[in-house]
Protein backbone atom coordinates (compact mmCIF):
# COMPACT_ATOMS: atom_id res chain seq x y z
CA UNK A 1 0.00 0.00 0.00
CA UNK A 2 1.26 3.45 -0.89
CA UNK A 3 1.68 6.41 1.45
CA UNK A 4 0.28 8.52 -1.39
CA UNK A 5 -3.36 8.68 -2.43
CA UNK A 6 -4.36 7.49 -5.90
CA UNK A 7 -4.74 11.11 -7.18
CA UNK A 8 -1.27 11.96 -5.82
CA UNK A 9 0.22 8.93 -7.58
CA UNK A 10 -1.55 9.84 -10.82
CA UNK A 11 -0.20 13.40 -10.60
CA UNK A 12 3.33 12.06 -10.05
CA UNK A 13 2.93 9.73 -13.05
CA UNK A 14 1.84 12.68 -15.20
CA UNK A 15 4.83 14.76 -14.07
CA UNK A 16 7.27 11.91 -14.86
CA UNK A 17 5.80 11.47 -18.34
CA UNK A 18 6.05 15.23 -18.92
CA UNK A 19 9.65 15.30 -17.69
CA UNK A 20 10.56 12.52 -20.13
CA UNK A 21 9.73 14.91 -22.99
CA UNK A 22 12.74 17.06 -22.01
CA UNK A 23 15.20 14.17 -22.19
CA UNK A 24 18.45 14.84 -24.04
CA UNK A 25 19.33 11.33 -25.22
CA UNK A 26 20.77 11.54 -28.75
CA UNK A 27 23.08 8.55 -28.23
CA UNK A 28 21.01 5.89 -26.49
CA UNK A 29 17.59 7.14 -27.65
CA UNK A 30 16.45 5.98 -24.18
CA UNK A 31 14.32 8.81 -22.81
CA UNK A 32 13.70 8.89 -19.08
CA UNK A 33 11.68 11.30 -16.97
CA UNK A 34 11.35 11.42 -13.21
CA UNK A 35 9.12 13.25 -10.76
CA UNK A 36 10.23 13.42 -7.13
CA UNK A 37 7.76 14.35 -4.37
CA UNK A 38 8.96 15.95 -1.14
CA UNK A 39 7.32 15.36 2.23
CA UNK A 40 5.65 18.77 1.94
CA UNK A 41 4.14 17.91 -1.47
CA UNK A 42 6.47 19.83 -3.79
CA UNK A 43 7.39 17.95 -6.98
CA UNK A 44 10.71 18.23 -8.83
CA UNK A 45 11.06 16.92 -12.36
CA UNK A 46 14.22 15.52 -13.89
CA UNK A 47 15.22 13.98 -17.20
CA UNK A 48 18.28 12.11 -18.38
CA UNK A 49 20.95 14.25 -20.02
CA UNK A 50 23.53 12.40 -22.11
CA UNK A 51 26.96 13.53 -23.18
CA UNK A 52 29.30 12.51 -26.01
CA UNK A 53 31.69 11.54 -23.20
CA UNK A 54 29.30 8.87 -21.91
CA UNK A 55 30.57 9.12 -18.32
CA UNK A 56 29.32 12.71 -18.24
CA UNK A 57 25.68 11.65 -18.55
CA UNK A 58 23.21 11.98 -15.66
CA UNK A 59 20.06 9.96 -15.09
CA UNK A 60 16.61 11.48 -14.65
CA UNK A 61 16.32 10.31 -11.05
CA UNK A 62 19.53 11.99 -9.96
CA UNK A 63 18.61 15.14 -11.90
CA UNK A 64 15.36 15.40 -9.91
CA UNK A 65 17.18 14.84 -6.61
CA UNK A 66 19.89 17.38 -7.41
CA UNK A 67 17.28 19.98 -8.30
CA UNK A 68 15.39 19.35 -5.06
CA UNK A 69 18.45 19.30 -2.83
CA UNK A 70 19.83 22.44 -4.46
CA UNK A 71 16.60 24.18 -3.39
CA UNK A 72 16.90 23.01 0.22
CA UNK A 73 14.80 19.83 0.25
CA UNK A 74 16.14 16.71 1.97
CA UNK A 75 13.07 14.61 2.78
CA UNK A 76 11.20 12.72 0.08
CA UNK A 77 8.14 10.50 -0.14
CA UNK A 78 8.17 9.05 -3.65
CA UNK A 79 9.58 9.19 -7.14
CA UNK A 80 7.96 8.14 -10.41
CA UNK A 81 10.20 7.12 -13.32
CA UNK A 82 8.93 6.94 -16.92
CA UNK A 83 10.70 5.57 -19.99
CA UNK A 84 9.65 4.91 -23.58
CA UNK A 85 9.65 1.16 -22.96
CA UNK A 86 6.70 -0.75 -21.59
CA UNK A 87 8.82 -2.98 -19.39
CA UNK A 88 8.66 -1.17 -16.04
CA UNK A 89 12.30 -0.06 -16.18
CA UNK A 90 13.90 0.28 -12.75
CA UNK A 91 16.55 2.79 -11.66
CA UNK A 92 20.18 1.88 -12.30
CA UNK A 93 22.53 0.97 -9.47
CA UNK A 94 24.09 4.40 -9.03
CA UNK A 95 20.62 6.00 -8.87
CA UNK A 96 19.55 3.48 -6.23
CA UNK A 97 22.63 4.31 -4.16
CA UNK A 98 22.06 8.05 -4.68
CA UNK A 99 18.41 7.77 -3.55
CA UNK A 100 19.47 5.73 -0.51
CA UNK A 101 21.24 8.83 0.81
CA UNK A 102 17.78 10.29 1.46
CA UNK A 103 15.92 7.30 2.85
CA UNK A 104 15.44 3.59 2.42
CA UNK A 105 11.65 3.90 2.61
CA UNK A 106 11.30 5.94 -0.59
CA UNK A 107 8.46 4.70 -2.79
CA UNK A 108 9.35 4.21 -6.45
CA UNK A 109 6.78 3.98 -9.23
CA UNK A 110 7.91 2.50 -12.56
CA UNK A 111 5.72 4.05 -15.26
CA UNK A 112 4.84 2.77 -18.73
CA UNK A 113 3.59 4.79 -21.70
CA UNK A 114 0.00 3.74 -21.03
CA UNK A 115 0.25 5.20 -17.47
CA UNK A 116 0.27 1.78 -15.81
CA UNK A 117 2.82 1.49 -13.04
CA UNK A 118 4.40 -0.84 -10.55
CA UNK A 119 5.39 0.20 -7.05
CA UNK A 120 8.47 -0.75 -5.05
CA UNK A 121 10.25 0.52 -1.97
CA UNK A 122 13.91 1.45 -2.29
CA UNK A 123 14.95 -0.86 0.53
CA UNK A 124 13.63 -3.80 -1.53
CA UNK A 125 15.65 -2.70 -4.58
CA UNK A 126 18.85 -2.07 -2.62
CA UNK A 127 19.02 -4.52 0.28
CA UNK A 128 21.93 -4.24 2.70
CA UNK A 129 22.65 -0.75 1.40
CA UNK A 130 25.59 1.29 2.62
CA UNK A 131 24.30 4.66 3.75
CA UNK A 132 24.86 7.70 5.94
CA UNK A 133 24.19 5.71 9.11
CA UNK A 134 27.22 3.53 8.33
CA UNK A 135 29.53 6.55 8.56
CA UNK A 136 28.35 7.84 11.93
CA UNK A 137 30.81 7.72 14.81
CA UNK A 138 29.87 4.82 17.01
Amino acid sequence: MSALSDPQIEALVTEALQARENSYSPYSKFRVGAALRTVDGKVFQGCNVENASYGGAICAERTAFVKAVSEGHRRFVAIAVATDYNQFATPCGICRQFMNEFGKGLEIFFVNDDRTYKRAVLDDLLPYAFGPEDLLDK
